[in-house]
């Protein structure tokens, strides 16, 4: 009797050690401990903030300026960073090319078209994403010590995205009685690389998105903050509350031409600098003191 009780022992025993490891069933889980102290469920559960009503009758002025975030400066980190996704969080980059691709929840348009009106297929953004080198070389294998000819595919990562463009209008709206803004698109950036992967100069433009489409997406993704993991912030304020740093290259003007084409080098720097300064003033200049 004693060595049947004991043989019924052993068997609840390894049974219940199976379902734990998950060698009970083909399908079971393995049990993990959980990774936070409390559910987060508030930045997934988030909404963007609703804009206020803009009429026509109440835009005083506005101007069109597009300006760019290099992601080599450290206060955009959070924009670049992880390269590779984390439990918890991905890079901006990662989080449109999954609502592009894999949730169909992001419509990306031509990277020449700021107008968003040429609209990508999932096909033309895969291809935009792969890059073929050409001149890699590898053994043949009928061939000992023989090198030949063999492309390699190679996607374009979080890692390889240098910067975003914006295309924004600033606005004076009489009814509030406040300077505005309004983020109309963002353009994705690569560095130029040659067949062999060699950085070539210059930057790539990869597609644009309509900021009003993609806001319910950063809504729902947080960036890390450096003092307070439990206030994380999503995607959708740090553009909502401006933090980020950027430089403007083009406003709107008669002759639709960039920074660049009638200034260079330190001169580019301070008509960026003249342009921020007039929005700050024109909203400055309303008011007396």
């Amino acid at each position: 009797m004693k060595i049947l009780k004991y043989l019924i022992a052993v068997l609840i025993t390894t049974g219940y050690a199976r379902m734990v490891y998950g060698q009970l069933t083909p399908n079971a889980k393995v049990i993990s401990p959980p990774q936070n102290i409390y559910s987060k469920q508030h930045v997934y559960d988030r909404k963007p903030i609703t804009y206020a009503n803009v009429r026509e009758a109440d835009v005083m002025w506005s101007k069109r300026v597009w300006r760019v975030i290099n992601l080599k400066e450290k206060f955009n980190f959070p924009l670049y960073y992880p390269t590779i996704p984390v439990k918890d969080r991905k890079s901006l980059f990662d989080v449109i090319k999954d609502g592009a691709l894999k949730d169909s929840t992001i419509t990306c348009f031509s990277p020449t078209d700021d107008e968003f009106q040429v609209p990508l297929s999932r096909s033309e953004i895969e291809a935009i994403l792969v890059n073929w080198d050409s001149t890699h070389q590898t053994e043949n294998p009928e061939n000992p010590g023989e090198m030949i000819t063999s492309p390699i595919k190679k996607e374009i990562t979080s890692e390889d995205i240098t910067k975003y463009w914006i295309k924004e209008d600033w606005f004076f709206d009489k009814q509030r009685s406040v300077m505005d803004v309004r983020i109309l698109g963002i353009l994705v950036v690569t560095a130029k690389k040659t067949e062999n992967g060699e950085d070539a100069g210059g930057d790539k433009p990869l597609f644009w998105v309509y900021f009003p489409e993609i806001r319910p997406v950063l809504a729902n993704h947080d960036v890390y903050m450096r003092h307070n993991d439990a206030e994380r912030r999503s995607f959708d304020d740090i553009f909502w509350k401006r933090m980020f740093s950027s430089y403007i290259v083009k406003e709107s003007n008669v002759y639709d031409r960039y920074i660049a084409e009638y200034t260079s080098g330190i001169g580019a720097l301070l008509e960026s600098e003249k342009i921020k300064e007039d929005i700050f003033e024109f909203e400055h200049d309303f008011w007396h003191y």
